[in-house]
Formats: structure tokens, C-alpha cells, sequence
């Protein structure tokens, strides 16, 4: 696990009982025992107490205890491998402090004090504690025995650094901890400890719940580690506290650069609870560093490293976090019909615009299959024509049989175009390309072009389907359809994200346009989209129609059709599925995995076909290497809309020289 960036934290909020340090010292050496492969482990405020002691914190004997059971936790967790932080009161200088101690090995390797302290409503902090920003920072040193044995550094808002294996590397990660409060208010610390290096933000917290409070809180945590561009694992007092006037409640979560990856809550006061997740570090690192407004400051004292720490590396099989199989389409039913709304937004405005240019009486083509994408462009052209109150009739659709079409994608062509309304049109390309394959000298499959159409076809059905391999009879085609829409007018693209990173278009052909709504929408993502748009624009039979649209295997029907007039020429047949080529595009891209990671993470998603780890390598080989072969291809290509975080827009997102050698990747895959 470790060896592919991740770091494990667990958050945890253990039943305590109030004013009692030695049983909650039991407590949270029981939960160490129960996370032994946990790098981190994160105790809520004042965990070795109880937050809600009140004015027991002015009692000798509470403090006493305190820091003899803090001695004791720390000997005795000597044997637990990870880093654990707990919340504890301590004097310093006739001042009692809210502290956050990080502890590892034996030893505490920092003390984080509390800056923020609430006074208000439920809270009294200030009667008791002292916010650490009273005391000049020059003057924390370290933090003096009180009977207990423990010492160690005292600086506030110090940074430390995590070190898995021998600690010769590079961190593993740079922790820090606000406690509390601190996340509540207008520029928390952890913003700015996140601004000096820290990866991993850890929360002690002491939450009193209220109705709508924990929807707020959760939405906090998760912006907090957007914010930062981090880990922000957040840990909470219970019910199990005090509850004199207020329930605490006990409330876990851990958040990813905006993405809640783990959470949990108690059931009940006398039953703790926990939640672990595994960290990305290297997809943080990689989003920090794309992120030129993200910089990491050095030269403020306060916000020196505090010495490493070394723990094992832990090489599990296991990863607790979730992998969508499908990173571009959202699980969640409700999620997925907002993100389809917003897109074909982007994809109708951004049209808009640019149709908008062209003059008054400007008319649109668009090549319509009867397939996915030019299905989605259509639709797109159509909504176009509402948002900007023209008669969709400016959109001519045009339906191209070719050698390969079938019956079942050319009614559905003609039932789309006339649901929509658009101007429809039909130009059999069929003629056009056997004059271009004689005028070529080039003979099909070994077939003479010299005869005619309907003679060439019934040629082709006796053509067996282990030889249908011709590039130039596809090829000629796809231009001979690009000639035709070019000469008629403005024509709107139709190939999608996944189809323009494996280079899957001919060049010049249906790989060029004057301005393509899809060319950031990934293949997974344009079966949702039109799907969305069938059940949110239409009913009866335009529904069914679009619904069929969804049903029908990809492919560019180039080839004959099957003896039962059947599509024979499988896209992902040829390629691999477009779910696996979809998820190894997004951990690419957007998180520059390796192709090791990127296996790794395959082998826990759950894809929709079973697919076995050798497919799965293979497939990625297949990927990375088209990948790289095709950018000549992205180099050149129309203007069109991003609609997400993912983009390969040379002029935008992705700059990749053509002539970029795969060798290094493929070498990773094979050894």
C-alpha cells in the first residue's frame, strides 16, 4: 500500500469517561490494538480527560493524572508502529494549555497547542485554558516533567513530518493539527499550514451536536481539505461525555481534497466508534503541483519541521477507501442527473457562442449514425436552436450509409433526426467510394471496385470475418463523409474524449470539425448524458428512440455488417472496454498515476464485465500505447467546450509532444 503513495489514517472517537484519565488511557490503547496497520491515528480534544471536565481542570489532581497517564500511553503504545495524536491538558508556566500530542515510538515527538478558544454560548474555554498565541513563540520550548516524565518540543502551528521505511526518503507525509475551533473560524491554521508543506491535517474536536449540525460540519470538513488541497482527518468527542446541557456527537470523517472518503457516528452513548481511510498522497502531491497558485512558503520559524518521525512501511494488499469504476459518471442517481444538466449546459452554451458568430442565417451540419455520439451532438445542436429561438430546422442532419451501416443504426438516424425536427438528408456514400478505391487502384478485401454497388456489397457479406482488416476501406469512408459535411456548411463535431485519447478517428475525417461539443465528455459518460437528456426533454417514442440509441453496441460501421444484417465490428472488441480505457484516462490525467498504481487501483474497482488482472494489463497496454501514438492527432483538433476536470484540449489542458516516447510506461507495465 505504502509503495503506491497511500498513507492510512484512522479517526477515532472512543467511549470515555468523564474526569477519569487512567480508563480512557485504556480505551484508546484498546483502539491502537484494533488498528495495527493504521499509520495515523487521530483521538478527539482533550481525549485523556474528557472535554467536558469544566471547572475539574483547575483540580491538581485532574492535571496529575493527566500527565501520568499521558506517560503511561505513550510507553505503552511504544509497540503501536504508526503515529497516534491525542488531545491532553498541560501546565506550562502556571498556564494550562489544550494540547494536541503526537506520539510515536515511545517518545512524544510534538506538542500542538490550542490557539483558538471558543467563550461562547455552550463554551468556556478561556475560563480555564490559555490560547497558545498569548504566550510569545520564542518562549515555547518545551513542555517541563510535572511529575509525569514527559517532555518534548512546544511550537505552535509546527509542522511534522512522517517518514515510512528507513526515513531516508522523502516524507511519506507532513502532518499538522487544529484543534477544534480553529476549523470554524475565518482563516483556520490549517490553511496555513497547509500553505508550508502540511499534507494531512489532523482535527481534534469536541462537536456538540445540534439539528442540521452535522451536514454543516461535514461540508466544512470536506471544503477544508479543497481549500488546502489535503487530507483533513477529523475527530470528535462523543456521547459518552458529559451531558449536562449538551450531547457530544462522536462524529468521524475523513476528506480528500473535497471528497468525503470515510465517515462514522455512535448509535449510542456507550459504544465508540472509528473510520480509516487510505490517504493518496502522490494525487495530492500532483494536484499541488499542477496548481500554480498553490505554492508552499518557507522561511517563518514557527513553521519549522519538527523532527521526522519513522514508522514501518506496511505493504497491504488491502485499501480502504473507495475506486469508482466509472471516476467520470457519479454513483450516486441524483448526483449523476446534476452533473449530466450542468454538462449539456456547458455543451449547448458553449455552441451558442460560437453559432452565435457565425451571422444571422447561419445553417449547422451534423452527421448523424444513429450511434452514441453523434446522437449527443444532435441533441445538443437541437437545444442549441431553443436557447438562441431559431427553428431547429438550421440543424441539417445528415444520415451516410455506407458499406457497414445496418438497418437498426439507420432507422434509428432517421426516427432521431425527425423527433428533433431537425432538417434531415440522406447521401449514400456507397458510389462515391468505390469510384475513390478505383481511382486508388485499391481492391477491398481483393474485391474489383469496378462493379456495382449492389454487387460490391453482396461481395463483401461472402468476405470472411477473420479477414474484414482493411484501413483504407475504412478510411476512405470516413473522409468521403467529412467531404460531404464540409462542403455543406458549418459542421459540428461528434467524437468524444475517450475516442481522442486512443486516437480512435481517422485523421482528417471525423476527427476534424468546425467546433465539437464532445470533445471533453468521455465515452462512459455519453451513454448517462443521452439517457439523462431522453428522460428529461422527451416521452413517448423520441424517449424509445434514444433509449435504443443507448442500447446499441459502439461501433464506427465501417465494416460489413454479421450475416444476420447485424452489427459485426465491435469498437471495444478491437480496443478493450472503454469503462477500463475511461478509468486508466482519469488516474492518468488527473492524478499522473503510474502504470503500477494504476493497476493496483484497477484491482479494487468494481468494473461492470470481470475482467482478469492479465486483461486488465493487457488493455493498459493497448491504452498508453495509442495514447501515445495519437497525439499527433490531438495537436490539431476543433475548438470545444470543457466540461470537466479532465481535459485533452492541446491549447488547454494537455500539452504533449507528438513525438514522446512510451517506452518508460511500457517497461513499468512489464516488469
Amino acid at each position: 500500500m505504502n509503495e503506491h503513495g497511500f498513507v492510512r489514517v484512522t479517526a477515532v472517537s472512543p467511549v470515555v469517561k468523564v474526569a477519569d484519565p487512567a480508563a480512557n488511557v485504556d480505551a484508546m490503547l484498546e483502539v491502537l490494538d484494533k488498528h495495527p496497520d493504521s499509520d495515523v491515528v487521530v483521538f478527539p480534544e482533550l481525549s485523556i480527560t474528557g472535554y467536558s471536565c469544566g471547572d475539574l481542570f483547575g483540580q491538581e489532581a485532574l492535571l496529575d493524572a493527566a500527565e501520568r497517564e499521558l506517560k503511561r500511553f505513550v510507553e505503552s503504545s511504544s509497540g503501536f508502529a504508526g503515529v497516534a495524536v491525542i488531545g491532553v491538558p498541560l501546565r506550562w508556566r502556571t498556564r494550562l494549555y489544550n494540547f494536541a500530542a503526537f506520539t510515536c515510538g515511545g517518545e512524544v515527538a510534538h506538542y500542538s497547542p490550542k490557539t483558538t478558544l471558543p467563550n461562547y454560548h455552550e463554551f468556556y474555554e478561556a475560563r480555564r485554558f490559555e490560547p497558545a498565541f498569548v504566550t510569545p513563540v520564542d518562549d515555547f520550548h518545551h513542555v517541563p516533567d510535572h511529575g509525569g516524565g514527559i517532555s518534548g518540543p512546544l511550537i505552535s502551528e509546527r509542522l511534522v513530518e512522517m517518514h515510512i521505511g528507513n526515513g531516508e526518503q522523502s516524507a511519506a507525509a507532513v502532518l499538522a493539527a487544529e484543534i477544534c475551533e480553529e476549523l470554524w473560524i475565518p482563516e483556520p491554521p490549517s490553511g496555513r499550514a497547509a500553505a508550508h508543506g502540511a499534507e494531512i491535517i489532523l482535527n481534534l474536536s469536541a462537536s456538540p451536536e445540534q439539528v442540521g449540525k452535522a451536514a454543516y460540519r461535514r461540508s466544512l470538513v470536506a471544503m477544508q481539505s479543497a481549500r488546502c488541497v489535503a487530507a483533513y482527518a477529523y475527530a470528535s468527542a462523543g456521547p459518552s461525555e458529559s451531558t449536562t446541557d449538551v450531547v457530544f456527537g462522536g462524529h468521524c470523517m475523513i476528506a480528500e481534497n473535497g471528497r468525503t472518503l470515510a465517515e462514522a457516528r455512535p448509535s449510542t452513548y456507550d459504544v465508540g466508534v472509528a473510520c480509516t481511510a487510505d490517504i493518496d498522497m502522490s494525487a495530492l502531491r500532483e494536484e499541488r503541483l499542477e496548481r500554480t497558485t498553490f505554492r508552499v512558503r518557507s522561511g517563518d520559524s514557527h513553521r519549522d519541521v519538527a523532527a521526522g518521525i519513522v514508522i514501518p512501511e506496511r505493504n497491504t494488499s488491502s485499501l480502504l477507501r473507495p475506486v469508482p469504476a466509472h471516476p467520470f459518471v457519479p454513483a450516486d442517481p441524483a448526483t449523476k442527473a446534476e452533473h449530466c444538466e450542468e454538462i449539456f449546459a456547458i455543451q449547448t452554451h458553449a455552441l451558442a457562442k460560437r453559432l452565435g458568430r457565425l451571422g444571422d442565417n447561419w445553417i449547422a451540419v451534423v452527421g448523424v449514425s444513429g450511434g452514441l455520439d453523434s446522437t449527443l451532438a444532435l441533441l445538443v445542436a437541437a437545444k442549441t436552436c431553443d436557447l438562441l429561438e431559431v427553428p431547429r430546422s438550421r440543424i441539417t442532419g445528415v444520415t451516410m450509409p455506407g458499406f457497414g451501416t445496418t438497418a437498426r443504426t439507420r432507422s434509428q438516424a432517421d426516427e432521431l433526426m425527425e423527433h428533433l425536427g431537425v432538417t434531415a438528408e440522406t447521401v449514400d456514400i456507397r458510389e462515391l467510394c468505390l469510384k475513390t478505391f478505383r481511382d486508388l487502384g485499391h481492391k477491398p478485401f481483393g474485391i474489383d471496385p469496378s462493379m456495382s454497388v449492389e454487387e460490391f456489397q453482396q461481395a463483401l457479406a461472402g468476405v470472411p470475418a477473420e479477414k474484414r482488416h482493411d484501413l483504407t476501406f475504412e478510411n476512405v469512408q470516413a473522409r468521403v463523409r467529412t467531404l460531404i459535411l464540409m462542403s455543406k456548411g458549418f459542421v459540428i463535431g461528434t467524437g468524444d474524449m475517450s475516442e481522442a485519447a486512443l486516437g480512435w478517428s481517422t485523421y482528417n475525417a471525423d476527427h476534424m470539425s468546425m467546433y465539437n461539443p464532445n470533445c471533453s465528455v468521455p465515452k462512459t459518460l455519453v451513454r448517462h448524458l443521452v439517457a439523462y437528456v431522453a428522460e428529461a426533454e422527451f416521452d413517448g417514442p423520441a424517449r424509445e428512440t434514444l433509449n435504443a440509441v443507448c442500447d446499441t453496441p459502439v461501433s464506427p460501421e465501417l465494416l460489413p455488417p454479421g450475416a444476420d444484417g447485424e452489427i459485426a465490428q465491435s469498437t471495444e472488441a478491437t480496443l478493450g472496454p472503454y469503462e477500463l480505457h475511461d478509468f486508466f484516462l482519469y488516474h492518468m490525467i488527473r492524478h499522473g498515476a503510474t502504470p503500477r498504481k494504476i493497476l493496483f487501483l484497477a484491482g479494487h474497482a468494481d468494473f461492470d464485465g470481470d475482467y482478469t488482472p492479465e486483461f486488465i494489463r493487457a488493455t493498459l497496454k493497448t491504452f498508453y500505447t495509442r495514447f501515445f501514438a495519437s497525439q499527433y492527432k490531438r495537436s490539431c483538433v476543433p475548438d470545444g467546450p470543457k466540461v470537466g476536470s479532465v481535459s485533452l484540449s492541446p491549447r488547454g489542458d494537455w500539452r504533449m509532444p507528438s513525438d514522446a516516447d512510451v517506452t518508460a510506461w511500457i517497461r513499468e507495465l512489464d516488469a
